[in-house]
């Protein structure tokens, strides 16, 4: 499995997809945290770094399918996948692997967001001035929530030989698992609304940046990424069917 991530991660650094991810997720970010008005931490007036929380989910939304659609849709395509599924590799080590180089990939673009964090300290009044139990919390959500895209966007690959098919596939999904839920609680009142919302990625979240890191989100995220990797791998298995 580590030498398929290997063999992963090194392809995406020799392509421009690693850099084009890093730069418009910095970009983006950094535009609107830092520099348009209606959302600058400067202008806000408080140490806060909501902005950037707010707005990264949105960006994956887009960002982390473009990193997962070629993992299996290119295989398929270019003919490759039958020599990939000969090697010594169990289906479990295969999907691992690949899974686990875009989900790092998806990781790296965050550590920039270490200097927003140090920014925000030490612009603070007074120096430190910022809820780091809220950023934590925030951070290990986003990286929960990087985790669940990824696992979705693997999963559309293995379903396609075209990537675009895999990349608008994974958006929706995506799209669904984030946000469709919390509308279609919308539509409902009381427990049953309660209860449907808990069903999307946006309610767990949410907890989580408040600083809470309650053991039912970590289970959420958790189950939500293993039902989507065996999903993949049993893709993968109906081959021999």
């Amino acid at each position: 499995m580590f030498a398929v991530l290997r063999k992963e991660f090194n392809a995406f650094l020799n392509s421009p997809v690693a850099y084009v991810v890093l730069g418009v997720f910095l970009v983006a970010t950094g535009l609107f945290v830092w520099v348009f008005p209606d959302s600058s931490v400067l202008d806000y007036g408080f140490a806060d770094l909501q902005t950037l929380f707010n707005l990264a989910p949105w960006i994956f939304l887009f960002l982390i399918p473009a990193i997962t659609m070629r993992t299996f849709a290119e295989e398929k395509k270019a003919g490759t996948i039958e020599l990939l599924l000969t090697r010594p590799l169990t289906d479990g080590q295969l999907v691992g692997g690949k899974y686990l180089a875009c989900l790092l990939l998806a990781l790296l673009a965050l550590v920039p967001t270490l200097l927003y964090y140090y920014s925000v300290v030490k612009l603070g009044a007074p120096e430190g001035n910022i809820d780091s139990a809220a950023f934590a919390g925030s951070l290990i959500g986003l990286a929960l929530l990087a985790a669940v895209f990824a696992a979705i966007g693997v999963l559309a690959s293995a379903l396609t030989r075209d990537q675009i098919i895999a990349f608008l596939v994974a958006v929706v999904g995506c799209f669904l698992v984030y946000s469709g839920f919390d509308s279609l609680a919308s539509l409902f009142e009381g427990s049953s609304a309660y209860y449907i919302g808990q069903l999307g990625i946006a309610a767990h979240y949410r907890d989580l940046s408040k600083g809470l890191v309650d053991s039912r989100d970590l289970l959420y995220f958790f189950s939500v990424v293993a039902a989507m990797l065996l999903a993949t791998r049993l893709v993968l298995r109906s081959r021999n069917w």
